[in-house]
């Protein structure tokens, strides 16, 4: 029996039904580089970059899972954010394929979440 593409088993919401399960208690992933994380993000989200930017260009974060499972457990209602919603699918992905049961991709990222008007936070940085 072939294999289901991962793409086919990872649900994306829009950024109102995300925003949505975020007031209801889901936790938000955000998967964006902690520099982008810094700039702004959804209230209460938890930041591990999926990919770093280098000056070879992205590379995946090689303890990606590690790192989340860290701070989530498979059971938990996951809602996964990045700048746009590319890095955030394979995320979503990668964290179904690795057993966590409840998680969603937000369509649009962190661009939506902003434009919608949604509360957001700045880590103000040291001078």
């Amino acid at each position: 029996m072939a294999p289901i593409p991962s793409s086919e088993s990872a649900v994306t919401v829009d950024v109102h039904a995300a925003k949505g399960f975020v007031d209801s208690g889901h936790k938000y992933l955000d998967v964006r580089t902690a520099e982008e994380f810094k700039k702004g993000h959804p209230w209460n989200a938890l930041n591990v970059p999926y990919v770093f930017f280098t000056p070879q260009g992205r590379e995946k974060n090689p303890e990606f899972l590690e790192q989340v499972s860290l701070i989530c457990d498979k059971d938990d209602h996951i809602v996964v954010g990045c700048q746009s919603g590319v890095r955030s699918l394979q995320a979503t992905e990668e964290l179904l394929k690795a057993g966590f049961k409840h998680v969603k991709n937000m369509g649009g990222g962190y661009v939506a979440w902003v434009e919608n008007g949604f509360l957001v936070k700045a880590l103000q940085e040291e001078l």
